[in-house]
């Protein structure tokens, strides 16, 4: 399992993933999720995965193969909206699954993979798509600034209750960061190296930084988000004992 998040601000976009893929007591793996294609000079794409592993790395490949041809064929250097970016690796995405749908039924498994897809192409504003495994797609928006993909439960709230189009990129930040550490908390399926992406309107480039499990800078970011939690609890108002509701009455046996 993974976990990806994007947030769409006002002045750009904030990209956030995992790297962790397989869970357990004695077997936990770390794969790049967060993905940063420049195409052609006149943009940027950020492709975030969930799902299938091997179906997110052939559609990977086949978006380079893609890029290489040189023969005229779709790519993401050729489309001409975003729009279409997200509709080109939708059907990447399901030609891959189907193309090992029949080996993969027999092992019980669907093989298919979700992305999230943001960047810009010049004339553009930025944007952010979340690309489900049917090939279709939905945007973010002001109202809803963020999108999720992978174990999303555990950290949605943050977002809900924090993640705002008008914030700054530290805050969009701290709020993307809060949101992973709580799903992180919540599930081992989920953990650090965390990579983190972040797009300025017009930059048509992206910064990227890796956050280190064993970093001092994320252990102390654990350590003040678990005080401020504590001290976010103790701030609530005390409740007041409710008085008992009574039952139903006893009902003789044998009756009705």
């Amino acid at each position: 399992m993974t976990y990806c998040l994007a947030l769409r601000l006002d002045e750009g976009l904030v990209f956030m993933a995992d790297t962790r893929t397989n869970a357990g007591l004695d077997d936990v793996r770390a794969y790049r999720k967060l993905h940063v294609l420049r195409p052609a000079p006149d943009r940027v794409f950020v492709l975030q995965a969930a799902g299938s592993l091997a179906t997110t790395h052939e559609v990977l490949d086949r978006i380079a193969r893609d890029l290489a041809a040189g023969d005229g064929r779709e790519s993401l250097a050729s489309v001409a909206g975003l729009f279409e970016a997200g509709l080109y690796v939708g059907r990447l995405s399901r030609e891959v699954a189907a193309s090992h749908r029949e080996a993969l039924s027999a092992s019980g498994s669907r093989g298919t993979a979700t992305f999230i897809l943001g960047g810009q192409i010049a004339g553009e504003p930025p944007d952010l798509l979340l690309i489900y495994a049917e090939g279709n797609y939905i945007r973010a928006s002001r109202e809803r600034p963020f999108l999720q993909i992978g174990e999303s439960k555990y950290g949605r709230f943050v977002l809900e209750v924090a993640a705002s189009a008008g914030a700054d990129v530290p805050s969009a930040i701290r709020v993307a960061l809060a949101s992973m550490m709580t799903t992180a908390r919540a599930t081992l399926s989920v953990g650090p190296p965390y990579d983190v992406g972040v797009y300025l309107d017009g930059a048509l480039d992206v910064s990227e930084f890796r956050i280190d499990a064993g970093s001092a800078q994320l252990a102390g970011l654990g350590e003040a988000w678990e005080r401020l939690m504590c001290e976010a609890v103790g701030g609530l108002p005390d409740v007041a004992p409710v008085a008992a509701v009574p039952g139903p009455p006893d009902v003789p046996a044998g009756t009705r």
